[in-house]
C-alpha cells in the first residue's frame, strides 16, 4: 500500500488526487467473525479508509497489566491485518481520550480513581466530572507514557511504511471539550503552574508582556512579579478585565498546543512514522486550535465533527439551512487554515434512538458537506455491535442507529453512504474542485475566540453568520472566505469583500483592510467601524483610511431603515455617522431623523467602500434586496443565480468542469430556475429543478 499524503486542498496516493473516505469500524465491538464481510459492504459503498478507537481502559484493565489478543476484542493486530488483507487504510486513534460512551472517556477507571490529583479544576479548585483530566499535569503524562510505550510498537509495526495499513494517526480526541463541556477552562494549578515561580502561566505572561510594568499597566494593577497573578473568568466591566480574560484563554489554548505537541513527540519516540491528525469537536472550536497549527512542526491535518443530531437537545432533528451556513464556514476555516477540509466524524448514526437519523436526512447532510467543500470524511459510525464487559457508559450494546447494524443487518442508511460514494467516485475531479465565489467574506477568527472572554466581540461573530452570510446565500451570492490574519488575499481586488466588524479589531488586521483599499478593492464593512486593538487600545486605522469619524450606537431614536433604494430594512442595532468623507455618497438614512446609516466613498488608490450601520438577522426580503444592491453597487456580478431564495447553490469548479449542487434543506418540496455564468461570463440556464423535501441535487455543468 502507498501511504496518503495531502495538500493544502486535497488528499492524494501515490501523487495521484483522491478523496478520503472513511469510516469508523471498532474491532473491540464488531464480531470478528464478521470483519471480513463488514468491511467488503466498506469498500462496496465507496470506502478505502477505516478508523478505530484503540481504548485505553480494554488494554490496560490494572495498572501495568497490559492485553492484547488474549480475547477477540482485543486483537487489535488481527483487526490491522484483516484492514490490510481487505486494501483498507487504516486511521488509528490511540488516545489518550477517545470518549464514544465510553466509561471515564476511554482511560482506565484505576486511573481516575487512584489519582485524583490528576482532575481539571474550576477557577475555585474544585474538579470537574469523573472523565475530565489535567492535560499537562505531569503524573497524567507519565501515565500516558507508559501506555504509548505499551500500544505503539503494535501499531508502528503496522504503518503504511512498514507494509501495513495504518495511514495517518490521531492524538487524543475534540481536545478542549472534555474541559468546556463538564466545567469551563481548566485551572489545575499544580498542571499549569499558577503562583508558581517557573510555572507555565507565569511563564506566558512573561513572553507575552516582557516585565512586569506593561502587565501592570494593562490590568490596571500593581503586582510586583508575574507570580503573583492568577488567572480571570471572563468578565466584561472594563478593558483591563477582558484583557486578563483574554490572556487566561490565549494561555490555556497554548497549553492545550503543548499538550498536543507532547503526545505527539510520545508518538514519535515510539515509532509511530504516519502524519498526524486531530479533530475538532464542532465548527466552533476550530479557531481554538490556532495554537496547536503552529506549535506542529510535524506533517498534520485538523478536521471537524459535523453532527447535526445527536439527541433532542440540538436544536434541529435534520439538516437545515443552519446547519449547511456552519459546515460552510467550518470547511473554509480549515481550508484557510491550510488543510484540505475534512469532517472526521460525519454522522453515520446517533447514540440516541430518538430523534432518528433517517437515510434521506442524511444524504442530504452528506452532499452539503461535499457543495460546500469536504475533501475527506470519516463515517461515525460504518458499523458497531456489544461493548466489552464492563466499559460501556451507559449501555451493553452500541448499535448508534450505524448502516451496518450490531448483528450485521445492511440497514437504508447504507444506501445512503453509497450514494455519496457513487458521487465522488463519479467525478473523480471534485478532489481537487474549488468554490466559484463572486464575492468574499473576511474572518477574523479572534470574535470566534472571543466567545470565552469578550461576549460583545463573540456577538459579532454571530452576527456575522446569522446576518450578512444568511443574507448573501438567500441573495444568490457565493461567498469564499478570507483570513484577516493573513495577507494572501490583499492584492486580490477582483470581487468585493464583506467585512463585520465590532469596536475592536486587530491593529494589523486594520491594515490589512487598509492596503486592501489602497490596492483598488471594494469592501462593504457593517455594522460599525472599529476604533480600538485587540488589546482593546485605540486604534482608527480603518477610520482614518476612509477619512471618517468612526459611527456611534443609536440609543434613544426610532430608526426606520432605508438603505440603497430598499425601505423599512428590518434591524436590530443601528449605528449613525456624524462626520462623513469629502467624497461620499449618502446611500442610507433613518427615515425619522435623517440620520446617516450608510454610504459609499471613493479612496486613495481607487478603492471603493461602503459602510453599513446596520445589525441584523436574516428574517426578510428586504435583507436580500438591501445587500443585492450594495454589492452590485461594489460590482457584485452572480456566479450562481438562482430564482428562489429558499434553495441554495454551491458551484465547485476544476478547470472546465464544473459540478452544481442545488441545496432544499427544508420539509416542503420546493422549485427553482437555475443558471450559471460561464468563463465567457455568459449565463447558462440548467434548466427548472424541483426538488424533493430534503434533497440535494448535482448537475454537471461545463465552464
Amino acid at each position: 500500500m502507498h501511504p496518503i499524503e495531502f495538500t493544502p486542498t486535497h488528499y492524494a496516493i501515490n501523487g495521484q488526487p483522491v478523496y478520503l473516505n472513511s469510516g469508523e469500524f471498532h474491532y473491540f465491538r464488531v464480531p470478528k467473525s464478521d470483519w471480513r464481510r463488514r468491511m467488503a459492504l466498506f469498500k462496496a459503498a465507496g470506502g478505502n479508509c477505516l478508523a478505530t478507537y484503540i481504548p485505553w481502559l480494554i488494554h490496560e484493565p490494572e495498572e501495568g497489566t497490559f492485553a492484547f489478543g488474549d480475547v477477540d476484542w482485543r486483537d487489535l493486530e488481527g483487526f490491522l491485518q484483516t484492514a490490510a488483507d481487505a486494501g483498507l487504510y487504516v486511521v488509528a486513534r490511540p488516545g489518550p481520550y477517545q470518549y464514544s460512551e465510553l466509561l471515564y472517556g476511554g482511560l482506565p477507571g484505576w486511573l481516575i480513581q487512584n489519582y485524583p490529583q490528576l482532575l481539571a479544576r474550576t477557577l475555585a479548585g474544585e474538579p470537574f466530572g469523573m472523565p475530565s483530566v489535567s492535560y499537562l499535569h505531569p503524573l497524567f503524562l507519565e501515565k500516558v507514557r507508559a501506555w504509548f510505550a505499551a500500544v505503539c510498537p503494535i501499531l508502528a509495526r503496522y504503518t503504511v511504511a512498514q507494509g501495513g495499513p495504518i495511514a495517518l494517526t490521531q492524538f487524543d480526541n475534540e481536545l478542549t471539550g472534555i474541559h468546556i463541556w463538564f466545567g469551563g477552562l481548566d485551572y489545575n494549578a499544580e498542571a499549569l503552574g499558577f503562583g508558581q515561580a517557573d510555572g507555565r502561566y507565569p511563564r506566558f505572561l512573561r513572553a507575552r508582556y516582557g516585565d512586569i510594568a506593561r502587565l501592570n499597566a494593562a490590568y490596571d494593577a500593581a503586582y510586583g512579579d508575574f507570580v503573583e497573578v492568577m488567572p480571570a473568568p471572563r468578565a466584561e466591566d472594563t478593558p483591563a478585565d477582558v484583557r486578563r480574560a483574554r490572556d487566561t484563554f490565549d494561555f490555556y489554548t497554548h497549553a492545550t498546543a503543548e499538550y498536543a505537541q507532547t503526545l505527539c513527540r510520545m508518538l514519535r519516540e515510539f515509532g509511530i512514522d504516519t502524519p498526524f491528525i486531530h479533530n475538532a469537536a464542532n465548527p466552533e472550536m476550530n479557531p481554538y486550535f490556532l495554537e496547536t497549527i503552529a506549535a506542529l512542526d510535524e506533517p498534520f491535518v485538523l478536521g471537524s465533527d459535523h453532527y447535526y443530531n445527536l439527541d433532542q437537545h440540538w436544536p434541529q432533528n435534520n439538516p437545515t439551512p443552519q446547519y449547511a451556513r456552519r459546515v460552510f464556514l467550518s470547511c473554509e476555516e480549515l481550508r484557510l487554515f491550510g488543510f484540505p477540509p475534512t469532517v472526521l466524524e460525519l454522522p453515520g448514526g446517533s447514540a440516541s434512538d430518538w430523534p432518528p437519523i433517517t437515510p434521506e436526512d442524511a444524504l442530504a447532510c452528506y452532499l452539503t458537506n461535499l457543495a460546500y467543500g469536504m475533501k475527506g470524511h470519516n463515517v461515525y459510525i460504518f458499523t458497531g455491535g456489544p461493548n466489552p464487559p464492563g466499559v460501556g457508559e451507559s449501555t451493553d450494546m452500541y448499535d448508534y442507529g450505524a448502516a451496518i447494524g450490531a448483528d450485521g443487518d445492511v440497514r437504508p442508511l447504507y444506501a445512503a453512504q453509497k450514494a455519496l460514494g457513487d458521487v465522488i467516485a463519479q467525478y473523480p475531479w471534485l478532489v481537487e474542485a474549488e468554490r466559484a465565489g463572486d464575492c468574499r467574506l473576511a474572518l477574523d477568527f479572534e470574535y470566534a475566540r472571543a466567545e470565552r472572554y469578550y461576549r460583545p466581540n463573540y456577538q459579532t461573530w454571530e452576527l456575522m453568520e446569522r446576518g450578512p452570510l444568511t443574507t448573501a446565500f438567500c441573495a444568490g451570492a457565493s461567498p469564499v472566505c478570507v483570513n484577516l490574519d493573513s495577507d494572501d488575499w490583499v492584492t486580490d481586488v477582483a470581487t468585493p469583500l464583506i467585512v463585520v466588524s465590532a469596536e475592536s479589531m486587530g491593529r494589523a488586521k486594520q491594515e490589512r483592510l487598509m492596503r486592501f483599499l489602497q490596492n483598488g478593492g471594494k469592501m462593504l464593512i457593517m455594522p460599525t467601524l472599529p476604533t480600538l486593538d485587540e488589546t482593546l487600545e485605540p486604534c482608527t486605522v480603518l477610520a482614518d483610511c476612509l477619512g471618517a469619524t468612526p459611527v456611534w450606537l443609536n440609543v434613544g431614536r426610532v430608526v426606520r431603515a432605508a438603505v440603497g433604494g430598499v425601505v423599512n430594512v428590518r434591524h436590530g442595532a443601528a449605528y449613525v455617522s456624524d462626520t462623513l468623507p469629502l467624497e461620499t455618497d449618502v446611500i442610507g438614512v433613518n427615515e425619522y431623523s435623517g440620520d446617516v446609516l450608510a454610504w459609499h466613498t471613493t479612496t486613495d488608490g481607487g478603492g471603493q467602500a461602503i459602510m453599513l450601520g446596520l445589525a441584523w438577522v436574516h428574517s426578510k426580503h428586504e435583507h436580500t434586496a438591501m445587500l443585492r444592491a450594495l454589492l452590485t453597487r461594489l460590482g457584485w456580478e452572480p456566479r450562481v443565480v438562482c430564482s428562489n431564495p429558499n434553495i441554495w447553490t454551491s458551484l465547485r469548479v476544476a478547470g472546465e468542469r464544473g459540478l452544481l449542487f442545488i441545496l432544499n434543506l427544508y420539509s416542503s418540496p420546493m422549485e427553482a430556475e437555475v443558471s450559471y455564468r460561464d468563463a465567457t461570463g455568459a449565463l447558462i440556464s440548467t434548466g427548472t429543478h424541483r426538488l424533493g423535501a430534503m434533497t440535494v441535487k448535482v448537475v454537471e455543468v461545463h465552464l
